[in-house]
């Protein structure tokens, strides 16, 4: 039960570290960005949109002293962002892209029968960041190209075709951030091979 809370505080470690970096990030022609604080994954918008996401839909769990450094990261995000629509717009497409050609390559593996299902709660990763970057696109001042929803699309009705319904695969604490009618690929599993 607690491995979840553990993790969402990681998450805010990760996401105000993530914030503190993002004005130099979004200027900067880099898309996997080496944060300067140590043992912390790489800046993506995705990475820092996914735990926004996550983190302000499960702020209940936090500590009230947690909850404040969220609302300032999220802040700080915000003001880096305010000036620079048409950097993130570009990033984020060139992190769609990239993305999804990650999961594509996950679901090519699973459908040659390689053992890439044993590590889905973490391959599906790249999905829920796809899914952050597309909500934060969607939004007005930004602007979603009209061909990564067919995209995504017709790498969902790849995944539907083997997938086999079951329960959530992230930390149990989380399931009420990622609705299933509209993250059913944290719902289940998908069957290797054919």
């Amino acid at each position: 039960m607690q491995d979840g809370i553990k993790k969402l505080k990681s998450d805010l470690a990760i996401l105000e570290a993530m914030a503190s970096e993002m004005d130099s990030y979004l200027v900067s022609d880099v898309l996997f960005w080496r944060m300067m604080k140590g043992g912390m994954p790489m800046l993506t918008l995705g990475g820092y949109l996914m735990r926004q996401h996550r983190l302000l839909a499960l702020r209940h769990l936090l500590e009230p002293e947690e909850i404040g450094r969220l609302d300032t990261a999220v802040m700080q995000f915000n003001q880096a962002v305010t000036e620079k629509i048409v950097r993130l717009e570009q990033k984020a497409h060139h992190e769609l892209d990239a993305r999804i050609r990650q999961w594509s390559e996950y679901l090519k593996d699973l459908a040659q029968g390689e053992s890439a299902h044993s590590n889905y709660p973490v391959a599906v990763e790249a999905r829920a960041m796809i899914e952050a970057i597309i909500d934060q696109l969607q939004m007005p001042p930004y602007r979603l190209e009209p061909t990564v929803p067919e995209r995504v699309t017709m790498l969902d009705k790849s995944l539907k075709s083997r997938w086999q319904k079951g329960t959530f695969v992230w930390p149990a604490e989380w399931e009420s951030a990622y609705p299933a009618a509209k993250y059913w690929w944290l719902y289940g599993r998908p069957r290797s091979g054919q």
